[in-house]
């Protein structure tokens, strides 16, 4: 008997550590969806660029104009996770705008570069400002899969930067200029023409 009422208070205790340990899972879960994968509630056009849904998907486009074009999120972020997939399927050359501004399609802010191979795709670049902050070294070059799905992370806190490309540390940067900025977060299209991307799971964790 007592053998048993040992075993019971050992299950019960292991029931609620498992009990707990969810109820943690969730909590700090707390990722929330910027694209809802059937319109573009929650952000703004800039400029003359193609921005649109497809099949639950959001593509940037180049258009006549072959002009910059940003996607900006209504919303402001200081501290935060995003974490997001994309998909080159014409020239890469876009990125991912952080603690930003913008009049017209003059954006103020950093920017996580999303590029084609060896342009350095997870770097970051200062728009109209200081230019290249940090490059990617060219034995990383080859972690971008051009034509495919594509995953970034993207952490930003305070005055620190971190950035991952297919689950790989790409840049940990600190820099007191950014750790003074706030603003939305916006998908690119750069000058030129010819570029296409696709998106999806954009998602961010405020912290």
């Amino acid at each position: 008997m007592k053998n048993l009422v040992q075993l019971f208070a050992i299950v019960s205790i292991l029931m609620l550590f498992n009990s707990c340990s969810c109820k943690n899972a969730v909590k700090n879960n707390n990722y929330e969806s910027l694209f809802n994968g059937k319109d573009l509630t929650g952000w703004t056009i800039n400029g003359t660029e193609k921005w649109y849904v497809q099949d639950g998907l959001l593509v940037c486009e180049s258009g006549p104009d072959k002009e910059y074009g940003y996607l900006s999120t209504n919303e402001k972020f200081k501290n935060f996770e995003l974490s997001l997939e994309f998909k080159q399927n014409a020239d890469g050359n876009s990125g991912v705008f952080f603690r930003s501004s913008i009049e017209g399609v003059k954006i103020s802010g950093w920017q996580v570069e999303v590029a084609p191979p060896n342009h350095d795709t997870g770097g970051i670049y200062e728009s109209y400002g200081r230019g290249w902050l940090v490059r990617i070294p060219d034995e990383k070059e080859n972690i971008l899969k051009m034509g495919e799905w594509n995953k970034m992370k993207i952490r930003v806190v305070d005055d620190n930067v971190k950035t991952w490309l297919n689950g790989e540390s790409m840049v940990d940067f600190t820099d007191e200029k950014i750790g003074e900025g706030y603003g939305f977060i916006a998908l690119q299209i750069h000058s030129g023409g010819g570029i296409k991307i696709e998106w999806k799971n954009i998602e961010i964790q405020r912290l």
